[in-house]
């Protein structure tokens, strides 16, 4: 059965290329990404492993640990790793975990119906403190994921999590945010101090509450 927002992340230990690792105690009490790909050596996922390579600072100031799987060896990761970091100027810092018996690839449900029966889809699992699935993502072989928009979604997430609010269309950190329905009118002036506007009774803006 696939995962589910709000089911408890499957736990596992894995061999990775920084050891071996307990996911849960891993994550510890932060928030985690775990990120597959369908095979070592192909050309969209190495720019990927790149471009988070790069951002690794960004995912640490938001307390987000980032992982990385896929069904080839340990050994390949580690050649594939060299070439990552020629080509794309970068240093992995991150683990990739090795899942040649697919362990992980089947507790994530990451195993392409449709292809062979060790491609695993490109998929993507924000995960929080809490260890529950709070986002998914699924993306085909031929589109490379926009991690830009992965780290906006976290910022999201982790100011929703704390705050009677939601983000509208395209909202980047920063920008006004939308009070929640369960919020009453005469509990936004103690709620939302920095006041607001109603646009209609059930779409309310607010400066961002952590800003």
């Amino acid at each position: 059965m696939a995962l589910r927002l709000g089911d408890e992340a499957p736990n596992f230990t894995a061999e990775t290329t920084a050891g071996t690792i307990n996911f849960h105690e891993w994550l510890g009490d932060g928030w985690g990404i775990l990120f597959s790909h369908p095979k070592d050596f192909t050309p969209v996922c190495t720019t990927e492993l790149g471009t988070v390579a790069k951002i690794t600072d960004e995912f640490a100031k938001r307390n987000v640990k980032v992982l990385a799987v896929s069904v080839d060896p340990l050994d390949s990761h580690k050649g594939w790793i060299n070439d990552i970091n020629e080509t794309q100027q970068c240093t992995v810092s991150y683990p990739i975990i090795a899942d040649p018996d697919r362990q992980v690839a089947n507790l994530y449900d990451m195993i392409h119906p449709n292809a062979l029966d060790n491609m695993t889809v490109r998929s993507v699992f924000v995960i929080g403190p809490d260890k529950k699935i709070k986002l998914t993502l699924t993306y085909p072989a031929s589109t490379g994921r926009n991690f830009d928009e992965i780290l906006r979604v976290v910022d999201s997430l982790q100011l929703t999590a704390k705050h009677q609010v939601a983000t509208p269309a395209n909202w980047k950190d920063g920008e006004d945010c939308i009070i929640v329905p369960a919020v009453k009118d005469e509990e936004i002036p103690a709620k939302f101090p920095k006041g607001h506007r109603a646009v209609k009774p059930y779409l309310r803006y607010t400066p961002q509450p952590n800003r």
